[in-house]
C-alpha cells in the first residue's frame, strides 16, 4: 500500500512543477522546508523515499519525478516527466510546427556530433531549409533563445547542447529514435550526449564519470576492453555551463523558500 500523500508532498510537487527541473541540493532544501512547514517527519537522507511517495500517487496520472545527472558537473537533478506522451508530442502545445522542426534538427546535429554540441552557425543554416515553414535567421535566433530559457537546450559560447531537463525527459525517446548514434554511459548507465568514446571498443563515458573513474586509476585504461584511454584526461573541463553560480543558486533557493511558504 502506498504511503500517504501529505501537504508537504503536495507543496514539494507544486514547486518542482513551477521550476520544471531542480538541482539536488535545492531539492533537499525544499524537502526540509516543506516538512518543517507542514510538521511532517523529516530526515535529511530520505529525499528519495519522499519522492517515491509522490511518484506512487502520480503513477495513475502517468507522471513521475525522475532523477538525472548533469553532464557538465555530475550533480543530481530532479524533473517531473509526463509518461503519457512522447516528449516531442508534449512540446507541441508550447511551440509551432516549424519551431518543433528546428528543435528536431538541432537535436539531430547534437546527437550526431562527436562532442555533443552543435554550433549556432550550423543550426541557423537550417532555418531556411525547414519543410513546415522556413524561418529567417533572426527569427531562429529568438527561437533558440526560448529553447534555452525553457531548459530544453543549453548554450555555451555559441555552441548548443541538450539541457539536463531535456535529457531526463527525453532519454527513452532519444534511445529509441537514435539507436545507431545514442549510447549510455558505461559508468552510470544513463544517456550520454557529452562523452568520451573508447577508440577500441566504442563504449562512452560522461565527462564527470571520466573524471571520477580515472581519478581512482593508476593509468587511464578503458573499463571495458582495458586498452589505453587515448583522450587527455586533464583537459576534461570542470566548467559547468548549466549550473548557476553560488550567488544564483542562493537566489534560486530564496525563491523556492518563498514559494514553499
Amino acid at each position: 500500500m502506498a504511503a500517504q500523500m501529505t501537504d508537504a508532498h503536495r507543496r514539494f510537487l507544486q514547486v518542482l512543477m513551477s521550476h520544471g527541473i531542480m538541482e539536488g541540493s535545492e531539492a533537499r532544501k525544499l524537502h526540509r522546508c516543506c516538512c518543517e512547514i507542514h510538521k511532517v517527519y523529516y530526515a535529511h537522507d530520505k529525499l528519495d523515499d519522499f519522492i517515491s511517495t509522490v511518484n506512487s500517487h502520480l503513477q495513475p496520472l502517468f507522471m513521475q519525478i525522475r532523477k538525472g545527472i548533469s553532464e557538465d558537473n555530475g550533480r543530481a537533478h530532479y524533473a517531473l516527466v509526463n509518461l503519457a506522451e512522447t516528449e516531442i508530442t508534449k512540446m507541441a502545445s508550447d511551440y509551432t510546427e516549424n519551431e518543433l522542426e528546428l528543435f528536431r534538427k538541432t537535436m539531430d546535429l547534437i546527437i550526431s556530433s562527436e562532442n555533443g554540441f552543435a554550433s549556432s552557425t550550423d543550426i541557423l543554416n537550417l532555418a531556411d531549409q525547414l519543410k513546415t515553414k522556413k524561418m529567417k535567421k533572426k527569427e531562429a535566433e529568438q527561437v533558440l533563445k526560448v529553447f534555452v530559457e525553457d531548459k530544453w537546450l543549453s548554450e555555451r559560447n555559441g555552441e548548443y547542447t541538450l539541457h539536463t531537463r531535456c535529457i531526463i525527459e527525453m532519454e527513452q525517446y532519444i534511445l529509441s529514435n537514435y539507436q545507431d548514434m545514442a549510447r549510455k554511459c558505461n559508468i552510470c548507465h544513463s544517456l550520454a550526449i557529452q562523452s568520451q568514446v573508447c577508440e577500441s571498443c566504442g563504449i562512452g563515458m560522461h565527462l564527470p564519470c571520466v573524471r571520477k573513474y580515472f581519478k581512482a586509476q593508476t593509468e587511464p585504461r578503458c573499463p571495458q576492453c582495458n586498452d589505453f584511454w587515448s583522450y587527455d584526461i586533464s583537459a576534461v573541463s570542470q566548467t559547468d555551463s548549466q549550473s548557476p553560480s553560488k550567488t544564483a543558486r542562493a537566489k534560486s533557493f530564496v525563491l523556492n523558500t518563498r514559494r514553499c511558504q
